[in-house]
Order: C-alpha cells, then structure tokens, then sequence
C-alpha cells in the first residue's frame, strides 16, 4: 500500500519548467511511453524486460524498479532505496530513431544507456538495454 501511495504521488507532482518544442512526444508511439511503468519481473523473457503501467495490479514482490517519462524529456528512474521504497533518480529521455530511447540521469553515478523498444501494445511495454 505504501508503495502505490508513494507512486501515486509522484506520478501526481508536477515539475516546473519551460515549454519544451521538440519532437520527443510527436511520435503516436513515443506518446504512449508518457506515464510511470514498473517492472513486471516474472515476465521477462531473456534480455527483454517487460513494464507495466503503475496502475496494473501486480502479484506481490519484494520490490520493483521502473520509470517515468514525461512529455517534455524529463526522466525519471525508479531504484530500490536503502529502507526498501523507491527512490527517484532524475533525468532526461531522448527519441534516437524510432524505437531507441537515450536516458541521462542527472546523478552520472552510471553512464548515459539505451533502451530498444521491442514492443509497447496492450499496456506492456518490453523493452531491451542496448550500449
């Protein structure tokens, strides 16, 4: 429960910042990447991971990781904190291509990283890291 609490207010807190006119959202399908997805662990089928919306009702777990794009390239990473919630990491999302998305976090504790989307119909998204 406090998990959903925790992800419904961060998906409801809004950041202030500058119109953004790029093209990140323009796509139909770069558009429905817009929204918080949580890791659907049990899944996964090799190197693909799949996500699913916050609001899907997932079986217990100890602990899922995910993210949030938002229209305006602003990224947000979702990892394990040391007291077992989530704790956000922010950032930056860009369109390379058509299904290749480039995340930058803020923090630079790790490189910059791709991820390929494989798939995103019927409120999964699949997805691969790619370097």
């Amino acid at each position: 429960m406090r998990l959903i609490l925790l992800l419904a207010s961060m998906s409801l807190f809004l950041l202030a910042g500058t119109c953004n006119t790029d093209s990140r959202a323009s796509s139909p399908e770069l558009k429905r990447l817009e929204g918080t997805w949580l890791h659907a662990h049990e899944e996964d089928q090799d190197d693909v991971r799949v996500y699913r919306p916050n609001t899907y009702a997932f079986p217990p777990s100890r602990g899922r990781t995910g993210f949030q794009f938002d229209h305006n390239g602003l990224f947000t990473q979702y990892d394990i904190a040391p007291t077992d919630g989530l704790e956000g990491r922010k950032g930056q999302w860009k369109a390379e291509g058509s299904n290749v998305i480039r995340i930058s976090l803020d923090d630079k504790k790790e490189p910059d990283y791709k991820l390929e989307i494989v798939s995103l119909e019927n409120g999964v998204l699949k997805v691969k890291r790619v370097e």
